[in-house]
């Protein structure tokens, strides 16, 4: 079959989108600082959302080996929850970036109301331009945030260039899983155009991390753990509740005919990586 076209985010437009969506959730009474999926660790898992979003940010941690002498990069840092975390677990120092100018506002007030705004520091910014030196960070976490970058390479190139020598850099992705399908599952395309997200190319990612000085260490697919189990979840609350699924989807709920993460429910061709490199 042949690959779709996939329209390029555009960083200026993704950063408006991201406001209007914190924005919203704060009003509409549905904020979450976490703004990523949940992992769940066995099919029988019975970790809430909620539970299994925070341990995503504890698989990260696990695979950065960080501790309280390390600076840590979140790189597309939402409103601040899984750097928060990654503060009060490890003790690190945190710098997070988001190309919305709201999540950061948003992060910078959660750093000051947990007491840890001399950990964690949230600063707008642009991955493919990081402003900052080189070798200035001993790891970088990036949740689901490069899919809203429209050079994955630039990116990776950067932070190799901010990384320190045996830094690492571990990020979730997504990706159409083989076989395809004849007919791709309507929800990847609602999940691209209103996230303004590309799906990376599985088959050129572990060249993508080599061409950028990266070396990596190792490359997961966690569909199952992931998008698949979150879809499912968030299908479950709706139902059970008689209520419309959006209603439990906090910050991704984009109106009555947009994307909602139950529109992935069954779509086991939508898939997610879990990657961890390092910088030689």
């Amino acid at each position: 079959m042949t690959d779709p076209v996939q329209t390029l985010p555009e960083p200026e437009a993704v950063g408006k989108l991201y406001d209007r969506l914190t924005l919203s959730a704060m009003s509409d009474g549905t904020f979450n600082p976490n703004v990523h999926i949940g992992y769940w660790d066995t099919p029988d898992s019975e970790a809430t959302v909620e539970e299994a979003m925070d341990r995503l940010t504890d698989v990260f941690i696990e695979r950065m080996r960080v501790d309280g002498s390390s600076h840590v990069l979140d790189l597309g840092c939402g409103v601040g929850g899984p750097g928060l975390r990654v503060v009060t677990r490890t003790g690190a120092r945190v710098t997070g970036i988001s190309i919305s100018e709201e999540q950061i506002r948003t992060a910078g007030r959660l750093a000051a109301e947990a007491g840890l705004a001399d950990r964690a520091i949230f600063r707008h910014g642009d991955a493919m331009r990081l402003p900052f030196e080189d070798a200035s960070f001993d790891a970088v976490m990036a949740l689901e945030s490069v899919c809203h970058m429209p050079d994955r390479q630039r990116v990776f190139t950067e932070v190799c260039r901010v990384l320190r020598p045996g830094g690492r850099i571990v990020l979730t992705d997504v990706f159409e899983r083989h076989p395809r399908k004849a007919v791709r599952h309507p929800g990847i395309d609602k999940f691209c155009r209103d996230l303004m997200s590309t799906t990376a190319d599985i088959d050129d990612y572990v060249a993508l991390l080599h061409r950028s000085g990266l070396r990596l260490r190792e490359i997961l697919d966690v569909t199952e753990q992931t998008t698949l189990r979150l879809a499912d979840e968030l299908g479950k609350l709706a139902a059970a509740e008689e209520r419309p699924a959006a209603m439990d989807e906090g910050n991704f709920d984009f109106g009555d005919d947009s994307f909602k993460p139950s529109d992935l429910a069954g779509a086991d061709d939508f898939g997610c990586l879990l990657v961890t490199a390092e910088r030689p």
